[in-house]
C-alpha cells in the first residue's frame, strides 16, 4: 500500500472562517433597526423617507460607479445599505431630500469607490458626508434642533429649539429648558435623528458585541473617557451623563468608531484609538465652536489608525532583536 506523503504548501493566511462581508454587514444592519424604529416614532414619517431615500440613493450610486469603473458589482455585500443608514442617521429630519442624496454621492463617490471600494476608504464614508454637508449646507444641518411633535402626517409638524448639546457649556453647566435625562436616554428630544436614543443604540451594540462583530473595546473605552473627563471638567454627575447621551457619542462609539477598515486591528491600537477618540471629543465640546465634536474626532483619528498600527503590532513569533554594533556605529 503506497502512502501519500506530499505536503501542500500555501501561501498565509492559514486561518479560515465562515464569516462574510454579506453576513457581518447584515448584522450591523439589524443592530441599526432599533435606532431606525425610535427615529420614526420620534420624528415620523419624514425620518422614515430620509432612511430610505439614503438607502436607495447609497444602493443605486454604488451600482452606477461600479459600472462606471468597469469594476465588479459589490452592492450585493450590503455595505452601501450599512453607509445609507449610518448617513441617514446623522442627518436632521427636516432635511431636503435632495441633500440627502448629496451626501450620498460623497460618502459612495468620493470616499469609497474612489479609493477603490469596500475595505480601502481610509475615513468612515457616512461621517465624512456628515462632516461635507454641514459645511455646504450649514443651516440645514445645524436644523437638527427639529423635533417631531406630530408623527400623523408626511410633513411632520415640529418645534425647534436649542439642541440638547447646545444647553449645556462648561461655564453655565445645563441650562434651562434642557431636556431630562430619561428624555435623552429613550430619545423623545431633538436631535439627528439615528442619535436621539440612546437606549436603541446600546440594544444594537450589545446585540454586535453577542455575534462578534465588534469588540466591546473601543465603544466601552471611547464612552468611558468622554465620561471620565467630563465629570472631572464639570465635577456634577448629571452634567457628565447629559455629555454621554447627547450628540453623537453613542451612534459613534458603538458603529462608526468600530469600523472593520478604519479602526485599529491590535488591541493596544483600539485602546489609544478609542482614549484619543473621546480626548478630541472632548476637547470641541468644551473649548470648540460646535457643541458636539465626534464626527471630527473620529476622522482625525481614522488618518490616524495606520501610524497607531505600527507603534502597537506584536513582535513576529520567533524573531530576535537585532542588536546594534557599537563599533560598526562609530
Amino acid at each position: 500500500m503506497e502512502l501519500n506523503n506530499k505536503l501542500t504548501v500555501s501561501a498565509s493566511p492559514h486561518v479560515k472562517s465562515a464569516e462574510t462581508t454579506t453576513g457581518i454587514m447584515l448584522d450591523v444592519i439589524i443592530a441599526l433597526i432599533p435606532a431606525g424604529i425610535a427615529s420614526i416614532f420620534v420624528f415620523g414619517i419624514r425620518a422614515l423617507a430620509i432612511i430610505l431615500t439614503s438607502v436607495i440613493a447609497c444602493v443605486l450610486i454604488e451600482y452606477l460607479s461600479r459600472k462606471v469603473m468597469k469594476r465588479d458589482q459589490t452592492v450585493g455585500d450590503l455595505s452601501a445599505v450599512v453607509t445609507g443608514l449610518l448617513l441617514a442617521y446623522n442627518l436632521p429630519a427636516s432635511i431636503p431630500l435632495w441633500e440627502v442624496v448629496f451626501g450620498a454621492v460623497v460618502a459612495i463617490v468620493v470616499v469609497k469607490q474612489m479609493f477603490g471600494g469596500i475595505g480601502c476608504n481610509f475615513v468612515n464614508p457616512a461621517l465624512l458626508a456628515r462632516i461635507v454637508m454641514m459645511s455646504a449646507f450649514p443651516a440645514k444641518m445645524s436644523a437638527g434642533a427639529f423635533v417631531a411633535t406630530n408623527v400623523t402626517g408626511w410633513d411632520v409638524d415640529g418645534a425647534t429649539g436649542a439642541t440638547p448639546m447646545g444647553l449645556i457649556s462648561l461655564a453655565d453647566g445645563i441650562k434651562d429648558g434642557a431636556p431630562t435625562l430619561m428624555q435623552m436616554f429613550v430619545g423623545t428630544t431633538s436631535g439627528c435623528i439615528g442619535e436621539v436614543s440612546a437606549l436603541a443604540l446600546i440594544l444594537g451594540g450589545v446585540y454586535l458585541i453577542i455575534r462578534k462583530v465588534i469588540s466591546p473595546i473601543i465603544p466601552c473605552v471611547y464612552v468611558g473617557t468622554v465620561a471620565l473627563i467630563m465629570l472631572i471638567a464639570f465635577g456634577d454627575v448629571n452634567a457628565m451623563a447629559y455629555e454621554v447621551l447627547g450628540g453623537g457619542l453613542m451612534i459613534g462609539a458603538i458603529f462608526m468608531a468600530t469600523d472593520y477598515t478604519t479602526s485599529p486591528i491590535t488591541k493596544n491600537g483600539k485602546i489609544i484609538y478609542a482614549l484619543c477618540c473621546g480626548l478630541l471629543t472632548c476637547l470641541i465640546r468644551l473649548f470648540g465652536s460646535l457643541p458636539e465634536g465626534v464626527s471630527f474626532s473620529i476622522i482625525i483619528m481614522n488618518i490616524l489608525v495606520p501610524h497607531i498600527e505600527n507603534a502597537t503590532k506584536p513582535t513576529i513569533f520567533g524573531t530576535v532583536k537585532e542588536k546594534k554594533n557599537k563599533e560598526e556605529a562609530k
